[in-house]
């Protein structure tokens, strides 16, 4: 085998669209975005074969990319995808299209097994990778996999518990009318400043309107961009920085508008630095954490995942806020935010120390 990037193959077309295209483009997608070209090698390289009439995760794609003399299997037993050498490309397409694993072509190469990879660790999370053919009987149920399959295992309990069923209705929206994910992200940065300004001046109420339409469209524009495949890096940057950035200067409106409306905080200045200090400094440990073992505080124990729920970021904050302005005591609910933020800023150094005690490599609890 050469070490030469394969060129890549779409067998067949595919009748069915989900998420606004068909499986065939869905599959040039993922070829482009791993740096696999569509067409006829130059060279006596390698060919990858894929058939159009099935969706695949980009992850099952990548695997057979990596791995040449390969053949991936799906559903009972039928070859779906092949890493052969260019020379064989032909005879291993027929074989594909034909669901003939028994083929010479296709029989003595190492057989790779969907099952055999269900631990995402970019969105932290153990689920079966979808791997599904495509018909215009199931394509809803193939979307819904795929946007489910687009969510991060361990994140805030408003992300993981209220937003995927009207977040899937938006994504599913913007996918069919072809709104970009960076659009999405542009819009909730409005957002970002229009809860601000209104915090400042203590109108609490549609500040938090603001603020909880900008965290929806916060899961939006990152659903979107793995469902359709148009993630880039500039829109990672794009969508990170806002989601870095933002918090503290929400919090500091917030303290701004109490003062505005009337009401009397004890040290203030005190509550914003520790609000605002534990955020940075909670980034900070979660980046000591990584750096000192690998892998992401919250995915190490089941302890670590579940925490993650209710850490002191923005929802879990906003949460708090929320509830203390429907009793009409905003004031309450900074003085909160504050305590829970310090408290936090605790249980992650203990983990820290509780990582540094451990058997090392420290292992995640998903990949058990």
């Amino acid at each position: 085998m050469t070490d030469a990037t394969p060129c890549a193959r779409v067998l067949g077309e595919g009748s069915s669209r989900i998420w606004g295209m068909s499986s065939a483009e869905r599959l040039g997608r993922i070829f482009a975005r791993a740096g696999v070209s569509q067409g006829e090698s130059a060279g006596s390289g390698t060919v990858v074969l894929a058939r159009a009439d099935h969706v695949f995760d980009e992850a099952l794609i990548k695997a057979v990319i990596v791995r040449p003399d390969s053949v991936m299997i799906g559903a009972e037993g039928a070859p779906v995808a092949a890493h052969v050498r260019e020379a064989n490309a032909d005879v291993a397409a027929e074989a594909l299209l034909a669901g003939n694993a028994a083929s010479a072509v296709l029989r003595d190469l190492t057989r790779l097994d969907p099952a055999d990879l269900t631990y995402n660790s970019a969105l932290r999370k153990r689920e079966a990778p979808v791997l599904e053919r495509l018909d215009a009987g199931n394509a809803r149920a193939v979307e819904a996999r795929l946007f489910q399959g687009s969510y991060k295992g361990i994140t805030d309990l408003v992300t993981k518990y209220v937003w995927p069923v009207p977040a899937r209705i938006v994504t599913r929206w913007c996918a069919l009318t072809g709104i970009s994910p960076n659009q999405v992200t542009f819009a909730s940065l409005i957002l970002v400043l229009v809860a601000m300004y209104l915090f400042w001046i203590g109108q609490f109420g549609w500040g938090l309107v603001a603020a909880w339409v900008m965290t929806f469209l916060d899961t939006v524009d990152g659903k979107l961009a793995r469902v359709t495949l148009r993630s880039s890096p500039w829109g990672n940057v794009f969508d990170h920085g806002i989601d870095l950035i933002h918090p503290p200067f929400w919090w500091w409106a917030w303290l701004a508008g109490v003062q505005a409306s009337g009401f009397d905080l004890p040290h203030p200045e005190l509550l914003l630095a520790v609000i605002v200090g534990g955020y940075v400094a909670q980034r900070i440990e979660e980046g000591i954490f990584i750096r000192l073992f690998g892998m992401h505080m919250h995915a190490w124990r089941r302890f670590d995942s579940f925490f993650r729920l209710i850490t002191a970021r923005r929802n879990p904050n906003l949460l708090l806020l929320s509830a203390a302005t429907l009793v009409g005591r905003p004031d309450i609910g900074l003085i909160a935010v504050g305590v829970w933020t310090a408290l936090c800023l605790v249980v992650h150094a203990v983990q820290i120390v509780q990582g540094l005690g451990a058997r090392r490599p420290l292992v995640s609890w998903l990949e058990g």
